[in-house]
């Protein structure tokens, strides 16, 4: 079985980069100093601070083994290669929501990199997979949970 490819941007890899670092220089040595600190309290079978602290240490370890493995199977995307004729990843794309009348601007991402906050859907989510391969001008519907969301493919930037 192969591994998954994961999708980033140069951005993007440098953030999970930068992320996998912190957890092994900074976070590790705080949830071991916690242990330390917890054991010194005396019996562990009772020691709440001990068992927060080792399932701490747990959530840090899958999580830097999560993103050895997403850095590993990575594939950047070079921004050279960002076509502005047709929505892609990496491309910043505008569309008009039609029942709103309102724009909205999404880049399209890789899953390992997605953010609604910073506007960056997945290429994976129903709306980035609509939008992928599309032109401006063109009319996309999207089935979401709440029904169907038409929208308009307004401009597409690298």
């Amino acid at each position: 079985m192969t591994e998954k490819e994961y999708l980033l941007t140069p951005n993007g890899f440098k953030k999970l980069e930068d992320e996998l670092d912190g957890l092994k220089t900074v976070k590790r040595k705080e949830v071991a100093q916690r242990i330390k600190e917890a054991l010194a309290f005396g019996d562990i079978s009772e020691n709440s601070e001990y068992d927060e602290a080792k399932n701490e240490q747990a959530q840090v370890e899958e999580r830097i083994a999560k993103l050895e493995k997403m850095l590993s199977n990575a594939k950047i995307i070079d921004e050279k290669n960002i076509s502005i004729d047709a929505v892609g990843i990496g491309s910043k794309v505008i569309v008009k929501d039609k029942e709103f009348n309102e724009e909205i601007e999404y880049t399209i991402v890789g899953s390992a990199e997605a953010d609604p906050y910073e506007s960056k859907i997945s290429n994976e989510s129903p709306v980035g997979r609509a939008l992928i391969g599309k032109k401006a001008g063109d009319i996309v519907e999207v089935q979401v949970p709440d029904g169907i969301i038409e929208y308009e493919v307004l401009d597409i930037r690298k």
